[in-house]
């Protein structure tokens, strides 16, 4: 896309919406006539082929990888429409961001991330070792890298700005934010959201690990409605499953390939610093998209067309 095609900001130019907030990988507009009276509920949410690592946005992009996440998306809100509700209306999109953008309903977005975990690994993984539990749920002693979790876990975060990190909070902290109510009914309603999702990876031979969600209430009354991404590599952890081996690094579906060579000698990049990332080089490039158009096409059972 040109810089014609662009707004000031270097997003997206789209008729009719006008563009008002970017996160790490997606813009948000509203219809350019809303004044808060008709199609003041409505969003337009775009997936960019931005991709972020260690709480930076790369320099580099990986091609389709808006078009993956959105349409991944789509299909595990259909999955799952029957579990929770959700924010998209219509993929009724302008041609400029065909396939990679969705017209949702506006939510008030709660300041939660709410995260499930039936694998020990990551953070948790990291918590484990230091205190022996995971946002306040002890765990047994022993586990390793990879273990099966006896049974899966809500471990909510605080929701952090572009840069700075996520904090996990227990179920106490998380009360204190949006209400001791509302905190039981997206731990519910997560946990079901993990289940079901849990039930179908593991019939397209997919472990998945842990998954990050993001709920809000909507102006019709609804007080928790699944929005933003769902269940996608950049939000989740998938593993094949028939590569699970437990005491080790598993191999995933996601930004692995980048993760790993961020963090090898061979980027020249010491995360310490704060110092933006370097710019990836095509082989990782390649093999990261590669990997998320296996997830895709794995779990859907259809083929990504370029």
């Amino acid at each position: 896309m040109s810089s014609a095609d662009e707004t000031a900001d270097g997003v997206p130019a789209v008729p009719g919406w006008r563009h008002v907030y970017s996160g790490k990988v997606r813009d948000l507009y509203v219809p350019e006539s809303d004044d808060g009276a008709e199609d003041g509920d409505r969003v337009l949410v775009v997936a960019s082929d931005k991709i972020s690592a260690y709480d930076h946005v790369l320099p580099t992009v990986i091609p389709d990888k808006g078009r993956i996440l959105t349409q991944l998306s789509l299909w595990w809100f259909e999955q799952l429409s029957d579990v929770v509700d959700h924010h998209v209306v219509s993929t009724d999109v302008p041609e400029q961001v065909v396939d990679r953008a969705m017209v949702c309903r506006r939510l008030e977005m709660y300041p939660i991330e709410c995260v499930a975990r039936g694998y020990l690994t990551g953070s948790a993984l990291a918590e484990y070792r230091q205190t022996g539990a995971m946002a306040g749920n002890p765990l047994p002693d022993g586990l390793r890298d990879g273990d099966k979790l006896p049974e899966p876990i809500f471990t909510p975060a605080t929701k952090a700005e572009v840069g700075a990190h996520d904090e996990n909070i227990d179920m106490t902290r998380m009360a204190e934010v949006v209400g001791a109510e509302r905190a039981e009914e997206l731990r519910e309603t997560t946990l079901a959201v993990f289940a079901r999702a849990s039930e179908l990876a593991e019939r397209a031979g997919i472990v998945l690990a842990d998954t990050k969600l993001e709920f809000g209430s909507a102006t019709d009354g609804a007080s928790v409605v699944l929005g933003d991404e769902v269940l996608t590599p950049d939000s989740s952890r998938f593993w094949p499953a028939d590569e699970w081996e437990p005491g080790r690094a598993q191999p995933s579906y996601d930004k692995q390939f980048v993760r790993d060579w961020l963090a090898s000698p061979e980027s020249g990049w010491d995360r310490a610093s704060q110092a933006p990332p370097p710019p990836l080089p095509g082989e990782i490039v390649e093999r990261t998209r590669a990997r998320y158009v296996e997830a895709y096409e794995r779990l859907t059972g259809e083929r990504f067309v370029v």
